[in-house]
């Protein structure tokens, strides 16, 4: 059998039975981070993101944004878990004809991001490439009392989203803003059942709360922030890249966080019984069962 027959998540699940993992392991794969036993009051945080020239950026992107994001997709999946980004490893994949002031350029990009948000680059590795390559593995910490995974979305739990959904191909995603405040605020104020970023697509991304989670959802097409260059509703649900934070919480924690009048937070829907997988109610009030799609490698 081809890759491009089995599936990119076909091949994390067969990956995933053929792995045991011994007692330092909270949770290994099927969560934005790998969570790690660390001290007696919080677990450590790992995750890895790779981007390849060509699929997540094009030949002629500034190598300041390129840089820039390489870092931010890790950062957006240690908000996922609630946590802090504290350390990160570089390996590229580098071209022989490409010049020392491209990267000089990547790692700025790089470095002023983690400056900003106090984060250790502390090495990695370089390797000669037919296209630039950039495979990046983060170290963040978080709270055992605030952890949150993909995996507890409770019915009648209410989801809601960060920011605005769609687009993001005009350029957020090179300049999105991890949201790591945002992600901290939600855990240290509020009960947070589950919680992923949207780095795939709304639905997508949704679908992973579910499967884990072994729920459905209702989400109300008028309760969607779209963005202002989002081409349809069609395309913000299924286009990636987005990584706004995606979250759940019980009707009560909603209604507190809802009070608070954040804009940031938008209500889109709320957690049912896993029998009838997502359902999306139009402005009509139109009802159907949502197919899910999204960014998929294979």
């Amino acid at each position: 059998m081809l890759i491009s027959k089995l599936g990119e998540f076909g091949l994390i699940t067969r990956l995933k039975r053929r792995i045991k993992l011994d007692s330092s392991v909270v949770k290994g794969i099927g969560d934005d981070c790998a969570v790690l036993r660390f001290t007696k009051d919080k677990y450590q945080l790992f995750t890895c993101d790779m981007l390849v020239e060509g699929i997540d950026f094009k030949t002629k992107t500034d190598p300041y944004l390129i840089g820039r994001k390489a870092l931010a997709v890790s950062m957006s999946d240690i908000a996922a878990c609630g946590g802090i980004p504290k350390h990160y490893l570089v390996a590229l994949g580098i071209p022989k004809s490409t010049s020392v002031k491209f990267i000089d350029r990547f790692f700025s990009g790089m470095k002023n991001l983690a400056r900003k948000n106090n984060i250790n680059f502390v090495g990695g590795d370089i390797s000669k490439s037919g296209v630039l390559t950039i495979d990046l593995s983060m170290l963040g910490e978080v709270e055992k009392k605030n952890l949150v995974l993909r995996s507890n979305a409770n019915p009648d739990d209410i989801i809601f989203v960060t920011g605005s959904i769609g687009g993001s191909i005009h350029g957020k995603h090179l300049k999105f803003c991890p949201r790591i405040k945002e992600a901290r605020l939600l855990v240290k104020n509020f009960k947070i059942n589950s919680m992923i970023d949207i780095s795939d697509g709304l639905t997508q991304d949704l679908s992973h709360i579910l499967k884990t989670s072994k729920k459905g959802a209702i989400i109300y097409e008028e309760l969607i922030p779209l963005s202002s260059q989002a081409g349809s509703l069609k395309e913000a649900l299924n286009s990636g890249e987005d990584f706004e934070l995606l979250f759940t919480m019980a009707p009560k924690e909603a209604k507190r966080l809802i009070s608070k009048k954040m804009e940031i937070f938008s209500p889109i829907g709320k957690i049912v019984d896993g029998k009838y997988g997502m359902i999306l109610v139009n402005k009509k009030g139109g009802v159907r069962k949502e197919e899910i799609k999204g960014f998929r490698h294979f």
